[in-house]
């Protein structure tokens, strides 16, 4: 987390006395709470969700107010941490900083030592002012900004599945657990962890509202509350996914979110359960005699339509990319369905005023702004091109003649990324160019790799 390159710089000038307040606030009350509190962590999450900043002393937080310095290059580094010089960001540019500026609201306890260590997400700008267009969460509330202009507000809830097992252990090989699917007695071994989660949740103020026990030993869901602020519901995920870590630690087991830890197991998965509502608060995605109205007709043809490119964002990774096999409870189309599981976008139960839709693609490794900026994205270009609805899978939507395929591998796409003109334009060139330039570097760097398999065979 504390990568040497990374310095906190404190602006010397005095900042806007608007901006002073809200975050003045927050500290103040903060402290009142936990008047012992030493440090604080502060940091960005970079392309993967890795947390990138540092530690700093509690006394250095007001000042804050007026800003730090980090290198735009924390948008540029791979899932080890190394900066990827082809993305232009690197040493070949100088690595220049950009002001970061705290983002209200996410100053919280840190679960590891909550009495004493805080944690406060931070947000980039441009030399000019302007939000970094290369930050993930820049490019989701950009969208969220083109949608509200159209008068729509989106409302999420997300569902994230994970892996707790001993650190000697394989996510899922552990033979004393029985786990279940829907089992509510966790456990012996997991009991006090899961109870600790939901404790330190509450001590976040994230609205954890219920874990679920999957089929696979040791696997579990936590499931979000919906809201209607869609950064802050990504922060509060990717702040829970953190907690999750802290308390496994301290429980000696190890909280796995990749998306495919074992080949005989379940993947993990990160759902979202998505609407639309108007200035008033009315659900724009209802149905109209058991059919998609309108504006539910256009965004699931703009998400479908958009589905295969999409997938470089919401499998950012070749191990990503193993959830998406036959037999394996994961959809290998674009395709959506009433009441159905085996479908990209199911249309759960639900009346008139909750009709929503769940989107079934990210895997748990996917960045939630990123992941939510895709399916944005879809419904934005369905709003815009009024597209036809393909007919809905009925059954087994894994064999859906009439849905198109999903490319069931990295290099197939990132190439549909590329190619995607309707992505580039609403997620920005900038961070297109980034993120392909990033991945493709990862890839290339993945191939090179032999393997115990490899190396296995008779040859």
């Amino acid at each position: 987390m504390y990568a040497n390159i990374i310095d906190f710089h404190p602006l010397l000038t005095a900042p806007e006395p608007a901006r002073q307040a809200p975050f003045a606030a927050e500290v103040e009350n903060y402290l009142h709470h936990y008047p012992d509190t030493e440090f604080v962590d502060i940091y960005l999450h970079d392309l993967n969700a890795q947390i990138r900043g540092k530690r700093i002393a509690v006394s250095e937080l007001f000042a804050l107010e007026q800003g730090c310095y980090f290198p735009q290059s924390v948008y540029a580094m791979d899932l080890n941490g190394q900066v990827v010089e082809h993305s232009g960001l690197g040493q070949q540019a100088g690595e220049p900083d950009r002001l970061c500026l705290p983002v209200c609201g996410t100053l919280r306890p840190c679960a590891k030592d909550p009495q004493h260590s805080a944690q406060l997400l931070l947000t980039m700008q441009e030399t000019d002012g302007a939000p970094c267009l290369l930050e993930p969460r820049v490019v989701l509330a950009q969208l969220l900004e083109r949608l509200h202009r159209l008068g729509y507000y989106p409302v999420i809830a997300a569902e994230l599945e994970f892996y707790l097992h001993a650190p000697q252990q394989r996510p899922g090989q552990q033979e004393a657990l029985l786990s279940q699917n829907f089992a509510v007695d966790a456990p012996a071994c997991h009991g006090a962890l899961l109870e600790d989660i939901a404790r330190h949740a509450r001590l976040q103020a994230l609205p954890l509202t219920g874990v679920v026990a999957e089929a696979a030993a040791g696997q579990y869901e936590l499931n979000l509350r919906h809201g209607a602020d869609v950064l802050a519901s990504c922060d509060r995920l990717l702040a829970l996914k953190r907690l999750v870590r802290q308390v496994a630690q301290q429980h000696r087991q190890h909280a796995c979110f990749m998306a495919k830890p074992d080949a005989q197991t379940a993947g993990s998965g990160l759902h979202f359960h998505i609407s639309l509502q108007d200035a008033q608060g009315r659900n724009r995605l209802s149905m109209q005699d058991d059919a998609p109205g309108d504006a539910m007709r256009q965004v699931l043809a703009g998400m479908l339509a958009l589905m295969p490119a999409s997938m470089a964002l919401l499998a950012p990774n070749v191990n990503a990319f193993r959830r998406f096999r036959p037999e394996m409870h994961v959809p290998l189309r674009a395709s959506w369905g009433y009441n159905n599981r085996t479908v990209a976008l199911r249309l759960p139960c639900a009346d008139r005023a909750n009709q929503r839709i769940e989107y079934r693609l990210a895997g748990a490794d996917a960045n939630p702004y990123l992941a939510v900026a895709a399916i944005l994205a879809g419904m934005l270009f369905g709003l815009e091109q009024n597209l036809p609805l393909p007919p809905s899978s009925c059954g087994n939507g894994y064999d859906d003649p009439q849905a198109t395929p999903l490319p069931l591998g990295q290099p197939q796409a990132l190439a549909l990324f590329q190619r995607c003109a309707a992505l580039r334009r609403l997620l920005g060139p900038a961070f297109c160019d980034l993120w392909h330039s990033c991945k493709s570097a990862e890839l290339a760097q993945f191939e090179q790799l032999i393997t115990d398999a490899e190396r296995a065979w008779p040859l």
